[in-house]
């Protein structure tokens, strides 16, 4: 009992489940798989769904496609969208680009980005996205 006596005890600290903090390491990480994208251009994202095999519910693992979020315009121009989902996020009313230039400036875009969604700067166009996209929503029946 002494060794218990020397210790102090606190309440645990809540879990955090920030929705936020969850969309900005989750929009971080898709800008990482560009990144990669952009050195492999045969990456490919490995996901786990839980699937019935007999009856019985077990993990297996995917490979989906990554799709580059950049192309290049008719003047050679490389231009990217960001993308919340399927749909690219508009910066200016009818503005979803963001011009490059050239392929090997796309690193350090990707990487001006990654600080603008850690700094929270994309937070009320994420929002905005979500409120007016279909994602997370059922679809009509035909």
């Amino acid at each position: 009992m002494p060794v218990l006596k020397s210790l102090s005890f606190t309440t645990l600290p809540k879990s955090g489940n920030d929705p936020v903090q969850a969309r900005r390491a989750k929009f971080v990480a898709r800008l990482e798989e560009q990144k990669l994208l952009l050195k492999d251009p045969n990456h490919v994202r490995t996901v786990q769904r839980w699937t019935k095999v007999n009856g019985e519910r077990q993990a297996t693992t995917k490979q989906q496609s990554v799709r580059p979020w950049w192309k290049a315009d008719a003047s050679g121009q490389v231009v990217m969208s960001i993308k919340f989902g399927a749909k690219p996020i508009e910066f200016e009313k009818g503005k979803a680009g963001i011009v490059v230039g050239s392929k090997e400036k796309l690193p350090a875009v990707i990487d001006a980005l990654i600080a603008a969604v850690r700094a929270g700067e994309l937070d009320d166009h994420f929002s905005q996205a979500a409120k007016t996209g279909t994602i997370g929503k059922p679809r009509k029946a035909a």
